[in-house]
């Protein structure tokens, strides 16, 4: 069963080829990650790749629109789905990005009944995090000391 999840909008603070740019190159998305976390993680620029609770799950990147759209596809993943991030030139500020998510997964009854909320939060506080960051905040439940340079 074919299901479309948006996430919220978010106006992030910077112009739509700088967070485009953060996202494009998968390998970006490593440094990220807590030190711990990063050896199950495989990257290029392209794809991605890992082991979450005894899973592999992948995604890739099948297409990019400079500056506006980037289009990622499950790589081996428990059920299919398709993300894409929308990056617009906010109406008030051309230098802010109109920033969404949007995910269109391909889950059975059961998994929409169990996860379907679970995804919107999940994308929302993405959205929330993105927004706090552009703005020098902390993102809600971030704990920096995970991190390492």
């Amino acid at each position: 069963m074919a299901v479309e999840i948006q996430s919220k909008r978010g106006i992030v603070s910077k112009a739509p080829y700088e967070l485009y740019m953060m996202f494009v190159d998968m390998r970006n998305f490593v440094r990220f990650l807590p030190e711990d976390k990063r050896e199950s993680v495989t990257a290029d620029y392209d794809s991605l790749h890992a082991e979450v609770q005894g899973f592999n799950i992948g995604i890739k990147v099948v297409d990019r629109v400079p500056y506006s759209r980037i289009v990622f596809q499950d790589d081996g993943a428990p059920f299919a789905f398709e993300l894409v991030l929308f990056f617009n030139p906010a109406a008030e500020d051309p230098y802010k990005t109109d920033f969404q998510i949007v995910l269109d997964a391909d889950l059975n009854f059961m998994m929409k009944t169990i996860l379907g909320s679970k995804l919107k939060e999940g994308l929302d506080k993405m959205v929330d995090g993105l927004v706090a960051m552009s703005e020098g905040r902390m993102p809600e439940g971030f704990d920096p000391s995970s991190m390492q340079a």
